[in-house]
């Protein structure tokens, strides 16, 4: 058993003070310092230096680990200018991403306090990095493919990925699967997948309306991506629209990215099915997509969670980044209010939006755990004082183990 004892405690949905924790890999009790002494005689305490802060770890559930040996290769300000770069590069980018290059993404995002993150893996190139990480990881073998006639084959490739991951037995690693969008994925092979979604219970994310062409494509088989498809698969019409696509999911929740381009239908039916909606903020600037309408999703109660999607469309994986570009671009929601969202954005609510037992300092929960050296005492407006100020984190621990400090 171990003992920490900071200043303040933000669990985060309050402030506590002169509150002490005692956790192993999870977090056993939250009391003043001299009952937890009382209550652990044995354990090891930390006491805090002044003004520091303890908080949850934070969680990215969306990164492309695999493409991360981009910096300048990519064509940024339109989405299919950047989607034809990635196209024509992806072997280069791919290819020129080793161990050492993923494994710096991930020491990256651990620098910057995340301690979980939602890894999309195309090709199962990042699965040895993603395992061998410090961090909880959810994995998920990502699913492509919008011609039936090679439908076989490309199923095969999954779940032969899929059955890899499933192979690694470590603490905090979980096997999940991703459908790649509505434009790129046959019915045929969503259906397929989704029944081993169901059978094991696994987790399930897509892309899903992140660009006009998609918007367009889906609706009319028309559009930007009407040259794309034809020119590259032979393909002049689209696999599904938007509402057969949703339908897929409706009965299994699911983390949907983006959705810029989405409407009151699918919001919906967004909403009825209880689905997470993951904002990528710098991706959707950097490809030209626009913003996503943080208030209509909470006017419909629809769960979002903030994420720094992968290298192919981000500078770095770093959540209070992505929370600052968040809080300047939705600037007509209130500050403070929009502040402590973006907080549990990345905590609390993306824990539940993954299914996992942490992002809250909380008895039973686990013991991901970031301390932060303050410059003096909080007030009332610390979300928002988060966000900006990037204070030093000091400590890291992850299920209970020392990560850092």
């Amino acid at each position: 058993m171990k003992i920490i004892s900071p200043n303040y405690i933000l669990t985060p949905d309050k402030l506590l003070k002169n509150q002490a924790i005692a956790f192993d890999k999870t977090i056993e009790k939250i009391a003043p310092l001299d009952e937890l002494k009382k209550l652990y005689p044995d354990a090891q305490i930390t006491e805090l230096q002044e003004n520091s802060l303890i908080m949850p770890g934070l969680i990215n559930s969306h990164v492309h680990i695999e493409f991360s040996a981009n910096k300048t290769t990519l064509s940024y300000g339109d989405f299919m200018n950047w989607l034809y770069s990635v196209i024509e590069n992806r072997q280069e980018l791919v290819g020129g991403c080793d161990s050492t290059c993923m494994g710096q993404a991930i020491e990256s995002m651990l620098e910057s306090g995340i301690t979980t993150f939602g890894a999309i893996s195309s090709h199962g190139m990042d699965l040895e990095a993603c395992a061998s990480s410090p961090q909880n990881v959810v994995y998920f073998n990502e699913l492509i493919g919008s011609q039936a006639t090679m439908a076989d084959a490309l199923f095969a490739d999954f779940t032969s990925r899929l059955d890899a991951s499933k192979n690694i037995q470590r603490e905090g690693f979980y096997p999940a699967v991703a459908i790649h969008s509505p434009y790129s994925v046959h019915p045929v092979l969503i259906k397929k997948a989704l029944k081993i979604v169901k059978n094991e219970d696994l987790k399930l994310t897509a892309h899903f309306m992140e660009s006009n062409a998609e918007r367009t494509w889906l609706d009319e088989s028309s559009g930007e991506f009407k040259e794309f498809f034809n020119k590259l698969l032979k393909q002049n019409l689209n696999v599904s629209d938007s509402a057969e696509f949703l339908e897929h999911f409706n009965t299994h929740s699911t983390l949907l990215t983006h959705a810029v381009k989405t409407n009151e239908d699918e919001l919906n039916s967004i909403a009825s099915s209880a689905h997470t909606i993951i904002h990528c903020p710098i991706s959707n600037r950097l490809l030209g997509n626009g913003a996503l309408d943080l208030e209509a999703l909470d006017a419909k109660g629809i769960n979002w969670v903030c994420a720094t999607d992968g290298l192919s469309s981000n500078y770095k994986l770093d959540l209070f980044e992505e929370m600052k570009v968040a809080l300047f671009m939705h600037h007509k929601m209130p500050l403070l209010e929009l502040a402590k969202k973006l907080i549990l954005s990345v905590t609390k609510n993306a824990a539940k939006a993954l299914g996992l037992n942490t992002g809250e300092i909380k008895e039973g929960k686990a013991a991901d755990m970031l301390v932060l050296d303050l410059e003096k005492e909080p007030n009332e407006e610390l979300a928002i004082h988060l966000i900006l100020h990037r204070y030093n984190i000091s400590k890291i621990y992850i299920n209970g183990n020392s990560a850092k400090g």
